[in-house]
């Protein structure tokens, strides 16, 4: 018994001395296993060991327990890397937070796509003929688009293609949810949008909502008074005897004679800003305004990207319906029957006007929160004073249209240093800060620039639009020089002078100018279209084309024109010069435009410290392309145009002396170090 006694105790002793190794348990939280009924106690087997471990010379060891790790962690030269691990990250999360904030808070607005680069505005049925009918459409554009993407377009800009009962297919819609046959069909519209966005390409659309044709259906339920249709277009009692009406004023259309005309199925005149087949919509209405807003919404789901809303000033008119005043005032009122002959005060630009356009733009802000599908908005405001026209940007916390359409060199008849000068100052002088220019040299309403200044301005005048701050706007053909038809026999029934500058587009020398396979067309080709085409100016680097290739080009590459500073430097009769500017860049490009005769230009007079002598990064005349000229006496023939490159630290547009005379839309300066734009100038 002493001797069992005693290796008991021996096997205890060495037992007390050892600690568990639990590196290859694979579960530490096994639990205690419950002793037997009835075991003894003196059957566990108990292994005794410190209170505490001790670590004194021990090393970390790998599938060491919990409790070890513990116990080394706490040792300073695993403590302290692992304190200032943690603190590095805290730090580097919060530099760059502030770093992000930072560069967002000094970055200046991206400009969209509506003003990164040139919109082309095609009137469809003269662009080009798929189905050899003689009338151009939506599929003959889809053909075309690889050429427009040559030109650097960002935007694309189709008019009116609704369903209408007119022959110009402008203004009398029948339908807006249709396409026209002549066009094609919704499919046709739907695989053209496909395609234009496939090549990185934007679409906007017109849309004219202050009237219809008096074949719309909603007209047609009107005049029979049916339920809610019943006022919406504008109705007033008159006279009408033995075929004669009068009317309840002296309101006047916009093509001349009275703007009332009698209706006899209901009985009354109905009002009409335009033809007499286009009723004005009521918009003090509100389901007509309702109505708008879904047609609105329909186009937006189709997923086109803007609009161009047409005659908005028309929307509303007095409702006291008084006399407008006459601005011969001597003159007999029987007589007075041209539109211009009357003070429109009661009949344009109604208060609550601007009201309903601000709704048209919450309606596509509702389809713009999607990143990068900002929906564009424009207002065509023809006629319209420059301020009034400035209106249509809207307040300074309520906004209207992206920019009102400047018209205002297509009206131009004569070109001069000074009548461009003036264009240009207007419009940027007057628009709101931080709003956004643009330029169009010709449209669909006016003589294309060709016929109205002569085939010499049209390379002068593509540089003029893309060398000045904003969105150019060309209207198709103007790239190549198109002109005017002749007015004679046109078989169309509208207004001749709104057709002359509608003619099909030329693309080559063979029949119908490529437009169409067709036996006839709608509108006769120009006889010109031998020489003047898209296939002859693609390979020709002379060519009125090429140019307008290579200017697009560099407004697209160069922030001096995209971001940059307008600071004009002199003007009279012949010429005009003016330059781009950038903080940060040291570069600048000087622009000088001759309109008139054959002048010489010494800059030396107008700006101190340029060099004697700079280079031509671009020329109306290929020849002198990267050559230099001598500062102090350039010599310009008529028309001729020059965009020069020199350097300076010392911008303009931080001088005192030129400090009036530059303008910059989105204030920006450029780091070459970090290679951004910020706004910190």
């Amino acid at each position: 018994m002493a001797e069992d006694k005693g290796k008991r105790d021996s096997i205890g002793m060495s037992l007390r001395g050892c600690q568990t190794n639990n590196g290859f348990v694979q579960n530490e939280d096994i639990l205690e296993k419950e002793l037997a009924p009835g075991s003894p106690p003196d059957s566990v087997v108990t292994i005794a060991g410190p209170a505490e471990p001790t670590l004194q010379g021990a090393r970390p060891y790998a599938g060491m327990p919990k409790e070890v790790l513990f116990q080394f962690s706490h040792q300073a030269r695993y403590r302290v890397p692992r304190e200032v691990l943690f603190w590095l990250t805290v730090a580097s999360v919060l530099v760059l937070t502030a770093a992000t904030i930072a560069i967002i808070a000094v970055s200046p607005k991206c400009l969209d796509w509506w003003q990164a680069g040139p919109m082309y505005q095609i009137y469809p049925r003269s662009f080009k003929d798929s189905d050899q009918d003689g009338n151009g459409d939506l599929r003959g554009i889809q053909e075309k688009l690889d050429y427009i993407t040559t030109l650097n377009i960002k935007t694309i800009w189709i008019t009116s293609f609704y369903k209408s009962s007119l022959k110009d297919f402008r203004h009398g819609v029948e339908d807006f949810r249709e396409i026209d046959p002549m066009f094609g069909t919704m499919e046709d519209f739907e695989n053209l949008l496909a395609a234009i966005h496939d090549k990185g390409l934007k679409l906007i659309i017109d849309f004219i909502p202050n009237h219809t044709s008096d074949k719309h259906a909603w007209f047609q339920l009107s005049r029979n008074r049916t339920g809610k249709y019943t006022d919406y277009y504008i109705w007033h009692d008159c006279t009408h005897e033995n075929g004669t009406t009068i009317p309840p004023n002296n309101w006047l259309s916009v093509y001349g004679n009275s703007s009332w005309h009698f209706d006899e199925v209901r009985n009354q005149c109905y009002f009409h800003q335009f033809l007499r087949e286009q009723p004005d919509l009521n918009f003090y209405n509100l389901d007509v305004q309702e109505e708008i807003k879904e047609i609105i919404q329909f186009w937006l789901t189709k997923g086109v990207d803007g609009f161009s809303f047409d005659a908005v000033k028309f929307l509303l008119e007095a409702e006291h319906l008084r006399d407008e005043t006459q601005v011969n005032k001597t003159q007999i009122p029987d007589t007075v029957t041209q539109y211009w002959e009357l003070y429109h005060d009661f009949t344009t630009t109604q208060v609550g006007m601007h009201d309903i356009v601000r709704s048209f733009r919450q309606t596509m802000d509702e389809y713009s929160r999607e990143p990068g599908r900002y929906r564009f908005m424009g207002t065509e405001a023809y006629g319209e004073s420059t301020d009034r026209t400035m209106m249509y940007y809207g307040l300074p916390f309520i906004q209207e249209a992206d920019f009102p359409f400047n018209k205002y060199f297509s009206e131009l008849n004569t070109p001069s240093g000074n009548s461009v000068f003036e264009v240009i100052t207007s419009w940027m002088e007057n628009m709101p800060e931080g709003k956004w220019p643009n330029w169009m040299i010709g449209g669909p309403d006016s003589a294309r620039l060709t016929s109205r200044f002569g085939e010499e301005y049209v390379n002068i005048m593509n540089m003029l639009v893309f060398t000045l701050p904003g969105t150019p706007i060309t209207y198709y053909g103007e790239e190549i020089g198109m002109r005017n038809i002749l007015a004679t026999n046109l078989n169309e029934s509208y207004d001749v002078n709104t057709l002359l500058s509608k003619s099909p587009m030329q693309w080559d020398n063979s029949s119908n100018a490529g437009f169409s396979e067709a036996s006839h067309t709608w509108l006769p080709i120009n006889s010109d279209y031998h020489t003047v085409n898209v296939d002859v100016q693609k390979t020709d680097s002379r060519s009125a084309l090429k140019l307008y290739q290579e200017l697009s080009l560099l407004h697209a590459n160069e922030l001096l024109l995209s971001r940059g500073w307008f600071c004009y430097l002199q003007n009279d009769s012949h010429s005009v010069v003016y330059t781009r500017e950038l903080d940060g860049i040291d570069r600048v490009f000087l622009v000088v435009l001759n309109f008139g005769e054959s002048t010489v230009v010494n800059l030396e007079e107008m700006i101190s410290n340029i060099p004697r002598r700079m280079r031509i990064r671009l020329s109306t005349n290929s020849a002198y392309k990267g050559s230099e000229v001598d500062t102090d006496a350039i010599l310009l023939d008529k028309g001729e145009g020059l965009i020069l490159e020199y350097n300076r630290k010392n911008l303009l547009h931080h001088q005192t002396a030129f400090r009036d005379r530059c303008f910059v839309s989105n204030r920006a300066c450029y780091s070459s170090v970090l290679n951004i734009l910020h706004s910190l100038c």
